[in-house]
């Protein structure tokens, strides 16, 4: 039965891991786009190669959830390879959000860590 239970305990790691990355993205896009304005495309291919999403269409009603929010904004900009490219920017609310995050993840993992200390992997 031991077999089942350790199924079942992987199974859920992978619902978890799923978890906290749909919990942090929105800051993780926010911070991408902290240093520089970037269009859709290249925001979904920073994140994969990170391991932070499976795929781009996950990324595009988040973009449209921080427009709505007033932490993006949206600007036109033509492309050499093909059509004009819809590039993000952070707004001034975006840039006070992710600080306000950083600072309030930063206390949060410390206390998580804190108490995880000296459990084996």
């Amino acid at each position: 039965m031991s077999g089942r239970k350790d199924i079942v305990v992987a199974e859920n790691a992978g619902g978890m891991l799923t978890q906290l990355r749909k919990g942090v993205l929105e800051y993780c896009v926010l911070r991408h786009l902290d240093d520089k304005p970037a269009y859709g495309l290249e925001l979904a291919n920073l994140l994969s190669d990170q391991g932070l999403i499976a795929h781009g269409g996950s990324l595009y009603p988040l973009l449209t959830r921080l427009r709505t929010q007033g932490l993006v904004e949206t600007f036109w900009e033509e492309s050499e390879s093909g059509p004009p490219r819809r590039y993000y920017r952070q707004t001034a609310e975006g840039h006070t959000a992710l600080r306000k995050f950083c600072t309030e993840w930063r206390d949060f993992t410390s206390k998580v860590d804190k108490l995880m200390e000296g459990i084996a992997s």
